[in-house]
């Protein structure tokens, strides 16, 4: 019998609302996720004093230059204050340049609009497989990428550093990029970069990770098993998550519990990273992958290492910022220029721009993305040659 059946027809009527109203439908979760942009759009989150860009080369125009740049992708750049405030401070430099910014609905789109010769310029997290096939099948080379910013520590929808999470009770504090592999992937036979296919990116079962003592634990943790949660596997941030740890692979723990994101009753987004970190709390012998805002008082962060040996680097805006934390990621700008061929002048000056001093302060005072160190800069410019 159905449980329901048995209550007074407004209670029967007040559940109903209530379970169609915690969505999992797909268009209502995309409008929940559109009012959590909006409600952290227009906010500045850290102070721009925190980083020092004079090591940053000042924006000089090369020539005067003039039309529309239009761009597709990247909805975060244009919900929030950034793209205004680019275009107030290139305008200074190039007045009779107009930043066309309709096509900006997604990074889902981003790819597709240099394809259909809709956009100049994409703004996209890292490319995908799929994206970039379909580049390279059209044009036969790849797309130009270029680091416009790297991602926030703590801001979700600003490209979130990834941080590893443990129960509290679990006294395991630090972990190896090759251990995270051990725990969250299986054997493989290869993985990709780009649309390459990398055999020597292949790994055997017998590194696979399964119970804490493999980590080096003893005791009563030796033999308990490593219960590992992660997002889903549609979302992006798996895809970015393989190319980190999986060397490209894609292949996962049998084991892995998937988390989604839904709608509340109010209309709210219910984000699957944080639900991920509730789950966790109950949880000893399991570890979870999600954003370091998502720290609650019963878990905790572990240091990761790059390389075998550390050094094990905490999750800090400063660690971040430097590149010494391994799980944290760049935006990029994509352009479409064929080989030997010169960027289109007003392209190659706004990209110039972004790249320079006054074009990371505005990245610094929207406070969301955090701004480029001069290395990465200096690597930038190269690729306008």
């Amino acid at each position: 019998m159905n449980p329901l059946r048995s209550l007074p027809a407004a209670l029967l009527a007040l559940a109903a609302a209530q379970l169609q109203a915690q969505s999992r439908d797909g268009l209502v979760v995309q409008q929940a996720r559109n009012n959590m942009v909006q409600s952290r759009a227009k906010l500045s989150h850290y102070d721009p004093k925190l980083f020092d860009l004079s090591d940053l080369p000042d924006y000089k125009p090369g020539q005067d230059v003039s039309g529309t740049i239009r761009f597709w992708g990247n909805n975060y750049i244009a919900d929030s204050n950034l793209g205004a405030y680019w275009e107030e401070a290139f305008h200074r430099y190039q007045p009779n340049i107009h930043l066309e910014m309709s096509g900006m609905k997604s990074a889902l789109i981003a790819t597709a609009g240099l394809v259909a010769g809709a956009a100049d310029i994409a703004a996209n997290r890292h490319i995908t497989f799929g994206e970039l096939e379909g580049f390279e099948r059209m044009f036969n080379y790849d797309p130009v990428e270029i680091s416009m910013a790297r991602g926030s520590p703590d801001i979700p929808g600003w490209m979130t550093t990834f941080c590893v999470f443990v129960n509290k009770a679990n006294p395991i504090t630090r972990l190896t990029m090759k251990q995270l592999d051990g725990i969250y992937g299986t054997a493989r036979d290869g993985g990709w970069e780009g649309t390459t296919w990398h055999p020597e990116a292949g790994r055997s079962a017998g590194e696979n990770l399964r119970t804490w003592g493999d980590l080096g634990l003893t005791g009563e943790w030796k033999d308990k098993p490593i219960h590992v949660y992660g997002l889903n596997l549609r979302y992006n941030n798996c895809d970015m998550f393989e190319r980190a740890v999986f060397h490209g692979g894609d292949k996962w723990n049998e084991n892995l519990r998937e988390y989604a994101n839904y709608s509340r009753p109010d209309g709210s987004l219910a984000i699957a990273a944080n639900v991920l970190m509730g789950d966790l709390d109950n949880d000893p012998c399991g570890i979870g992958w999600s954003g370091i805002q998502n720290l609650t008082p019963k878990t905790r962060a572990l240091a990761i290492a790059a390389q075998d040996g550390g050094p094990y680097i905490p999750v800090t805006i400063q660690t971040v910022h430097d590149r010494s934390y391994p799980l944290a990621f760049d935006m990029f700008f994509y352009l479409n220029r064929p080989p030997g061929q010169p960027l289109d002048p007003k392209v190659r000056e706004f990209i110039r721009f972004v790249l320079s001093r006054q074009g990371q302060e505005a990245v610094a005072r929207d406070g969301k993305y955090l701004p480029l160190t001069a290395d990465v800069v200096r690597e930038q410019l190269k690729k306008l040659d």
